[in-house]
């Protein structure tokens, strides 16, 4: 049949199962947008308020589905505000396809109205991208987009289109994309380094599993659960793994990185083997890389042939499909139970308990509401069932360190590019892509200013997001480190905060802020059974301190408890 370019673009998302798109409208993109009238009972676009919302909200709709999310924008502004969320989905590997419209081909190059290069800004920070000028392009290159998008190691797509591409007619088909020469999404899994890997980890002593999102990516789950129980391995997360593993299995040992639990940062430095599953050793897991894990034997299970060796030396690499790699290596490993070694994680965790997560979770010092007694008491009332979206500062690392999940695809959060505003637009994508789960917002009072416009999206959709907003009064992570390195000097960092209650109220809202604890209870409970969006702000103490602490670049043992 013979439609038009922006029809296609309709029929192409729909070819590839989408029912769901976040965007804003502009004049680039009007073609598309007129096509998505048409087909609204089949496609259901969601109005942000902010193109970064979209993209957000995209995101936060892949992880909670798994599925690819998709953003559309117009050309210029729009297209730039796409950037951020875009890059965020490339460092953390979140499967995303945005659709951009551009002037029409004559006028490129010619600074038209609203033109920018959006393929030259864009390029860094996409897995792949294209500019369309022909209509006929569209099936091939949206097929690619999406398998690109989905296959491998996931990643951000972004495909920009001109407007006589959208107007122009052409015949269409339209042929899902299962495979591009030259491109090779997964490795093609070798068993002897399967064997020789288990060989180390069944002639080991102290071995220590560390996990991360590709367990979550390559829904295995269940392998590495069977893993760590045949082989009694102590197993450890970094903060985009969680979930993977509920956080209640007796041999979860907890967080990696620089406000990670005690034992599994110090013990990093002890194990004699060190098994990396589907995690890239970033620097905030691994601190001074001439240090780390330099007495252990690593074994490296990764799909990206690039974050091999690229930060730490390994001794065997297992490249391919981190589920097909673990049903291969699960015959191979011995029955074991490594109880002393194990013993050691639970010594370390008793100091931390001790030392800090007591008076956290259940304060003494009469200065105000902790961080981490609001989010042990979501816990109460969720029952490690919600999924939690956390934005980024204190209260992310407070949520990662103490949330409690019993299921896989709960904590969505901004791992590697630390987005400010991340999580109100996340956490409506996660509600609409999971409408069954409860789906809760932690933010700073940062954070949430950056994208408080999404409460308007919230209330348009009538999305039951619940919505807490820790407030200290003070861009708490920046302060901490004011106060710990820089000798108190508060730098721009306090801030002075609108009424967000009146300002949730406004969008028809329901809100309650709590300023006592005896109130905390009753207003987290009240939330959480609230059928709608629900706004609680919770006033937590000023210059509350993050602990435990590895500061940049320096060693994971040399770990900090205050």
């Amino acid at each position: 049949m013979k439609i038009s370019g922006a029809e296609a673009v309709i029929r192409c998302l729909l070819a590839e199962g989408v029912d769901l798109v976040y965007g804003y409208p502009g004049g680039a993109i009007m073609p598309v947008y007129d096509e998505l009238y048409k087909f609204q009972d089949q496609l259901h676009h969601v109005l942000v308020r902010h193109e970064q919302g979209a993209t957000h909200a995209a995101q936060g709709y892949a992880r909670a589905t798994g599925k690819v999310g998709v953003a559309i924008a117009t050309s210029g502004p729009g297209a730039t505000n796409l950037v951020t969320g875009i890059a965020d989905a490339q460092i953390d590997s979140t499967p995303m396809v945005c659709i951009t419209g551009q002037v029409g081909k004559h006028l490129l190059g010619s600074d038209a109205f609203q033109e920018t290069d959006i393929i030259g800004i864009s390029t860094p920070v996409t897995k792949w991208n294209y500019q369309v000028t022909e209509a006929s392009e569209i099936p091939e290159i949206i097929a690619k987009a999406f398998y690109i998008a989905r296959s491998g190691r996931p990643g951000p797509v972004l495909i920009d289109i001109t407007k006589n591409a959208q107007f122009d007619e052409f015949e269409f088909s339209y042929e899902k994309c299962t495979s591009i020469r030259s491109y090779v999404p997964v490795p093609k899994l070798k068993l002897d380094k399967v064997a020789e890997a288990a060989a180390i980890i069944n002639s080991a002593k102290k071995p220590f599993i560390v996990f991360g999102q590709g367990i979550i990516l390559g829904q295995a789950e269940e392998q590495l659960k069977a893993l760590i129980e045949k082989s009694g391995i102590p197993a450890g997360w970094t903060i985009l793994g969680l979930s993977a593993l509920p956080t209640d299995h007796p041999l979860n040992v907890g967080m990696l990185g620089m406000h990670g639990n005690y034992g599994p940062n110090l013990l990093t430095n002890e194990c004699d083997v060190l098994i990396a599953l589907g995690m890239r050793f970033d620097d905030r897991v691994t601190g001074d890389l001439k240090t780390y894990a330099k007495q252990a034997k690593v074994i490296h299970f990764e799909i990206d042939p690039a974050e091999v060796d690229k930060n730490v030396k390994t001794e065997v690499a297992v490249l391919g499909d981190v589920r097909e790699a673990l049903n291969a290596l699960l015959p191979l490993i011995d029955d074991n139970s490594h109880a002393a070694w194990h013993n050691e994680f639970k010594e370390k965790h008793q100091i931390e308990f001790d030392s800090v997560i007591k008076e956290e979770l259940n304060p003494t010092n009469n200065k105000g509401i902790s961080m981490g007694e609001t989010i042990e008491m979501i816990n109460k009332h969720s029952k490690g069932d919600a999924i939690m979206v956390s934005d980024v500062g204190q209260h992310q690392m407070f949520a990662c360190r103490y949330a409690k999940f019993n299921s896989t695809k709960s904590n969505i959060t901004s791992g590697g590019l630390g987005t400010m505003g991340f999580a109100l637009p996340a956490a409506i994508g996660a509600k609409m892509g999971r409408p069954d789960r409860e789906v809760v917002a932690i933010i700073g009072d940062g954070g949430f200013q950056m994208t408080i416009q999404e409460l308007g999206t919230i209330f348009q959709t009538k999305v039951p997001v619940k919505i807490v907003v820790l407030n200290n009064e003070f861009l708490g992570m920046v302060r901490q480190w004011q106060e710990l390195f820089f000798d108190n000097r508060y730098a721009s960092t306090n801030m002075i905060n609108p009424n967000f209650v009146a300002i949730a109220e406004g969008y028809y809202i329901k809100s309650k802020k709590v300023t006592q604890r005896e109130d905390l209870d009753a207003a987290v409970a009240e939330m959480m059974a609230s059928k709608d969006s629900y706004f609680l702000e919770v006033m937590v103490e000023k210059e509350n301190n993050v602990f435990p602490m590895i500061p940049t670049g320096a060693c994971v043992s040399q770990i900090r408890l205050s």
